[in-house]
């Protein structure tokens, strides 16, 4: 494949998850559109933050994009292949290349199974490193992951979260993949291990060239690990840029509404800047607003923002916005 083209290509994905009503003949009357019809590239060896409010739709991105989700519509290329049109043999080839930490390291990990057995079971569902040499691969990911090659035998309750986070890590990291999509890996850990744990992912990624998918609500850790920040509302990306373009000029309401809220360890510029605070709850992904999503909270919001729904369109070299108010 061509090295200059993006690992990962995400076109107009969609994915509804349909609203049924009755017991024995289920009628379909709606769908909660989850992502509906969002665009972006992951570089390799690049990691995207991907952030936003509870529900916006971030993890069923992140599920869909490495098919644990069928998507409605769109295409997903990786590494120049369609993966919504691969089946069977084609995809596992695929999918050994992609992985997911999950976010809650005490429900992702099987209590009846050892820790042996969880990190090499990636290997056994692709046929890796059989016999002998699966027990010492499994080693070396413990170590890679700065865990003690002797917790073999161990179980998950016997860990702290932090270290079931760091087998979750190692698990994923078993059958040697380009990409992994971080689901809030670090939200359900103590503040002190947060940071071990980030630092241990980009150790990772640059030992292994690793590609990410971080989706985060930790703008200030989405700042330290991320080389572009692409940020969702309601099933739709909203803005995309470079990190530092995105947290010093950031353009869409929603967005400077989300960094006015990230603390500042400096009490002269916390005094001088405005906290924008947004009115109401989101609106239900089943029925979301006509025109623009976010233009029920937006205190800048005109007729146009009601009746049309914004084009995603790029303002400078990659800096993406959808919001009509942008010049």
């Amino acid at each position: 494949m061509n090295s200059e083209l993006p690992l990962l290509d995400v076109r107009e994905l969609k994915k509804y998850f349909p609203i049924t009503q009755g017991i024995i003949l289920q009628k379909e009357i709606g769908a909660v559109r989850a992502v509906d019809e969002i665009s972006f590239f992951i570089n390799r060896g690049e990691t995207l933050g991907l952030v936003g409010e509870s529900g916006c739709g971030k993890t069923t991105t992140g599920r869909t994009i490495i098919q644990l989700y069928q998507p409605t519509s769109g295409q997903v290329f990786f590494d120049g292949q369609d993966l919504t049109q691969l089946k069977g043999s084609k995809m596992r080839s695929l999918r050994k290349r992609m992985q997911m930490i999950f976010q809650d390291p005490y429900a992702s990990l099987n209590p009846r199974w050892t820790v042996a057995r969880i990190i090499a079971e990636p290997m056994h569902v692709h046929k890796m490193n059989q016999g002998r040499s699966k027990i010492e691969r499994v080693k070396e990911l413990l170590e890679l992951v700065q865990l003690n090659s002797s917790y073999l035998n161990r179980y998950p309750h016997e860990f702290s979260g932090g270290q079931r986070q760091r087998i979750g890590i190692a698990r994923a990291l078993a059958s040697d993949p380009d990409f992994i999509v971080c689901d809030e890996p670090i939200s359900a850990l103590d503040v002190s291990i947060q940071a071990q744990i980030v630092n241990l992912l980009e150790d990772l990624q640059e030992q292994l060239n690793l590609t990410y998918l971080f989706i985060a609500h930790d703008l200030s850790m989405v700042r330290h690990i991320c080389n572009r920040v692409a940020v969702m509302y309601l099933g739709v990306i909203v803005e995309l840029a470079e990190r530092d373009e995105l947290y010093d000029h950031a353009l869409h309401p929603y967005t400077k509404a989300l960094l006015s809220a990230v603390p500042i360890p400096d009490p002269h510029v916390t005094r001088s800047r405005k906290r924008i605070i947004l009115e109401g709850d989101p609106p239900s992904p089943a029925n979301p607003p006509s025109g623009c999503r976010f233009h029920p909270r937006c205190s800048m919001s005109e007729s146009k923002c009601e009746k049309e729904e914004p084009v995603w369109r790029e303002v400078s070299q990659g800096h993406w916005v959808k919001c009509h108010l942008v010049g």
